[in-house]
């Protein structure tokens, strides 16, 4: 759209769960609810939300790790066709700042590149140190990202033959102190159970995947404000894995079993308890872009309500980013749905309509 183009959106403006507008405007880029004096050059109905979140997406990352400009552009696209316009990027060796000057791609916030223990994560992923080198390590991220850093809290121990921690706590404390003294906040790739008490006691702000939280930690993750992203569309390949590693590290396998198998309970408990759940997809390892219409779903599925499940995808996850949503001189960026999402979030599926920084984009 050009600076003087107005758009006009009708239908029912989801501002919040509860919050419903009947209409609102864009012009030059931003978001108004008030009818502007100009005639709209275009007009769009439905169902609008706030554009989608991925809290956990690697644009830039695959297997092998960091990809080329146009394979992170593709990525990128296509998080974008699935109404993810905002994506916090949980880790990677890539620099993708180049996408910032892009509109029409998603907006990122990064975590600068994953810190893991030597040898104790996947190959070309991480910077892999050991523990007197943490502090210096995530004060260089917190600097290089967008305030956030992202550690590996717990991978497979070879020796041990499972799932093991990774960082001693007197570590973790300091280095976690360090990332909040330089304005950013951290949070841990955690699968198992032994790492999570020690991360909450040194200030962990967020955890990933969260599959080990038990009737013992879960408390500790409600009292001291630690959100979880838990990432159901990987965690549903822990099967696949296990059986992969079942020769050499069984115990390993059995254990991704387990955690597999409890995966919806876990989730239910954690927000039955008031600990903030956010939607994200782990997109970009061995995982496709595209899935957050999938993850919401799977947060239902775990026993979220509905409202809830969309709320980690919107509302409450840009508020917990410090990103806006449909609020008066917000960037438009939004997206639009035949039916009302709040009664069956399957719809995210099937965008009509997606609105990135003002202009239509699909």
């Amino acid at each position: 759209m050009g600076e003087r183009e107005v758009l006009h959106i009708k239908g029912r403006v989801l501002v919040g769960p509860q919050d419903v507008a009947d209409e609102l405007w864009v012009v030059a880029g931003r978001i108004t609810f008030e009818r502007p004096a100009a005639e709209a050059t275009g007009t769009v109905g439905g169902w609008v939300l706030p554009g989608l979140v991925d809290a956990h997406c690697h644009i830039g990352l695959d297997a092998h790790g960091a990809v080329d400009r146009d394979t992170a552009e593709k990525q990128a696209v296509t998080d974008r066709e699935a109404g993810a316009l905002l994506v916090r990027d949980a880790g990677s060796p890539s620099d993708t700042r180049w996408i910032d000057d892009r509109d029409d791609l998603p907006k990122i916030i990064r975590a600068g590149r994953h810190i893991a223990r030597t040898r104790r994560y996947i190959r070309n992923y991480a910077h892999e140190i050991e523990p007197g080198d943490l502090t210096a390590y995530v004060r260089r991220e917190a600097r290089r990202g967008d305030g956030w850093v992202k550690l590996v809290g717990d991978w497979i121990d070879r020796e041990a033959g499972d799932l093991a921690a990774c960082w001693p706590k007197d570590a973790l404390a300091e280095a976690i102190a360090v990332a909040h003294a330089e304005g950013a906040r951290v949070t841990a790739h955690c699968f198992a159970e032994d790492s999570l008490a020690d991360l909450v006691a040194a200030g962990i702000d967020c955890v990933e995947h969260a599959t080990g939280l038990t009737a013992d930690t879960v408390p500790l993750f409600a009292d001291h404000g630690v959100a979880i992203v838990p990432t159901l569309v990987n965690i549903a390949t822990f099967p696949r894995l296990a059986d992969g590693g079942q020769a050499k590290f069984p115990r390993w396998a059995d254990h991704l079993r387990r955690l597999h198998a409890r995966r919806y309970a876990t989730v239910r408990d954690a927000y039955d308890a008031g600990i903030a759940v956010y939607a994200g997809t782990d997109a970009g390892g061995g995982l496709a872009h595209g899935l957050i219409a999938a993850e919401v779903e799977e947060l239902v599925r775990a026993g979220l309500p509905a409202e809830a499940a969309l709320s980690a995808a919107t509302w409450g996850a840009r508020a917990w980013l410090g990103r806006e949503g449909l609020s008066e001189g917000a960037p438009a960026d939004f997206v639009v749905y035949d039916t009302d999402p709040r009664q069956d979030v399957r719809v995210l599926a099937a965008p009509r309509r997606i609105v990135l920084r003002g202009a239509v984009v699909g």
